[in-house]
C-alpha cells in the first residue's frame, strides 16, 4: 500500500466539491464546454481523478452543478411577497424585482457565455431539475403579486422565462463560435459590428426595405441591455393589459 505524502494529503483536504465546481466554471468561461474534461480539471487543481469523481459522479452532473452554481448567484434573494399580494406598492414592487432577476441572468450570461445553451437545456429537458424551479420561482413569486388572476400565473411565467431565455441566448458568444458568423459582442467590436450591419440596412433598396431605412440608425445606436430590458417592460405591460377587465 501506498502511504500518503503530506503534500497528497493536503490535496485532499482542501478538495471540495465546491471548489471543483469553481474550477469548473473557469475552465468553461475560457474554453466553453468542449474542455470539461477529467484531464483538464485535473490539471487545474493539481490533483487526479479518482479526487474528482469522488465528489461528482461525471462531467454531465458537473455542467449541472456548474450552472446551478452560477444562477444561484445571479438570481437576487427576494424577501417573500408582501401579503397581500394587492397591497399598495406590491405591484410596482414585483415588476421592479421582475426586471432585476432578468437582468441578473442576463448579465451572467453576458459573463458566462456557455450558460445560455445550458439555462435552455435545463427549462426545457429538466423541469425538475435544481435550475427551472429556481428561475420560476424567482420570476413568478413576482408575477402573483401583479394582480394577475391565479390561472394565468404559469402562462405568464412561462412567457417571461422563454423572453428571457431567447433574449440572452442570442445575446450570447461562446468562446469557440468567435467567427465571421458570431455577432461580436465586447466593446468597440460591438460598436463597428452594429455600424457596418447599419450600413448595410441602408444600401438595401428604399422601396423594397422602407422599415430597413427607416431604423437602421436606431439599430446602429441600440444598447443590448436596454433593449432586453425594453423587451421585458413590453411583456409586462402587456400582460397587465389583458389581464384586467376593460
Amino acid at each position: 500500500m501506498t502511504t500518503p505524502t503530506p503534500q497528497s494529503r493536503r490535496r485532499r483536504q482542501v478538495l471540495s466539491r465546491e471548489r471543483i465546481i469553481e474550477a469548473a466554471v473557469g475552465l468553461l468561461d475560457t474554453a466553453g464546454v468542449e474542455a470539461l474534461t477529467v484531464r483538464a480539471l485535473s490539471d487545474r487543481l493539481s490533483t487526479g481523478s479518482g479526487a474528482i469523481y469522488h465528489h461528482v459522479g461525471n462531467m454531465g452532473e458537473l455542467l449541472q452543478a456548474a450552472t446551478e452554481s452560477v444562477v444561484a448567484a445571479a438570481l437576487p434573494a427576494f424577501p417573500a411577497p408582501q401579503e397581500p399580494a394587492t397591497a399598495p406598492g406590491a405591484e410596482d414592487t414585483g415588476r421592479d424585482q421582475i426586471r432585476a432577476a432578468a437582468l441578473g441572468l442576463y448579465d451572467a450570461v453576458a459573463e458566462h457565455p456557455w450558460l445560455a445553451t445550458q439555462l435552455a437545456v435545463q427549462v426545457t429537458r429538466s423541469p425538475w431539475g435544481a435550475v427551472t424551479p429556481r428561475v420560476f420561482e424567482s420570476i413568478g413569486g413576482r408575477v402573483r403579486t401583479l394582480g394577475i388572476p391565479r390561472s394565468d400565473w404559469f402562462a405568464t411565467t412561462s412567457t417571461l422565462v422563454h423572453y428571457i431565455l431567447g433574449a440572452t441566448s442570442q445575446n450570447a458568444q461562446p468562446p469557440d463560435t468567435a467567427d465571421d458568423i458570431a455577432a461580436p459582442r465586447a466593446g468597440a467590436q460591438r460598436a463597428e459590428f452594429l455600424d457596418s450591419t447599419s450600413k448595410a440596412w441602408k444600401s438595401l433598396d428604399a422601396g423594397d426595405y422602407p422599415f430597413l431605412h427607416d431604423i437602421a440608425d436606431q439599430m446602429r445606436r441600440h444598447d443590448d441591455r436596454e433593449q432586453f430590458l425594453t423587451g421585458i417592460d413590453l411583456i409586462l405591460a402587456g400582460i397587465t393589459a389583458i389581464s384586467r377587465p376593460s
